[in-house]
């Protein structure tokens, strides 16, 4: 019975990481427009953000020819692109609608984050939290609309599970055989 209770209340904290998780990249998103205008004055912050990025020395050679090359020939594009993705991230990880792509979205645009220099105390703790809501995926389906709609299981890797809800009963299974 303890056990029980501690099960459950374990996948409310993985329910609970999963909605803070995606409030926390609504408000990314959210705050890109409202605050640093990225809409009002397009491309101007993102490609300050970029030539320092270039400047840095913890910038891998890799990521900086990236970043002359693609990022900041397409940077109108990433303008407009990047805070709303982040904002339906959020909205989808806070329903918990198409959770575990929304949360490998996250990782790529997070590893794209700390690739340009920009390593903290917070980016290690949304990382952290994205590797545990995969890790721990059977528990962030709880209160959420994959689970609602029967999402979760299209994303099984576990062949068993897929095949079990899809076959028959044992005795209607063996009546039609014998038809």
């Amino acid at each position: 019975m303890k056990i029980m209770k501690n099960v459950r209340f374990l996948s409310f904290l993985f329910v609970l990481m999963r909605i803070l998780f995606g409030v926390g990249w609504l408000l990314a998103g959210v705050t890109k427009i409202t605050e640093k205008f990225w809409f009002k004055e397009p491309g101007l912050f993102l490609k300050d953000y970029l030539i320092i990025s270039l400047q840095n020395s913890h910038v891998p050679t890799f990521y900086k020819s990236f970043i002359e090359n693609i990022a900041l020939e397409h940077v109108m594009v990433l303008n407009y692109v990047i805070p709303i993705v982040q904002i339906i991230l959020g909205i989808f990880l806070i329903a918990g609608l198409f959770t575990i792509p929304s949360i490998l979205t996250c990782l790529f645009m997070h590893i794209n984050f700390i690739l340009s220099g920009n390593m903290n105390l917070m980016s290690l703790i949304l990382y952290t939290s994205a590797f545990s809501l995969i890790i721990f995926r059977s528990d962030v389906y709880h209160l959420s609309l994959d689970k609602y709609f029967n999402l979760y299981t299209l994303l099984t890797l576990n062949r068993y599970k897929r095949e079990k809800n899809v076959s028959m009963p044992y005795n209607k299974e063996k009546l039609f055989i014998n038809s």
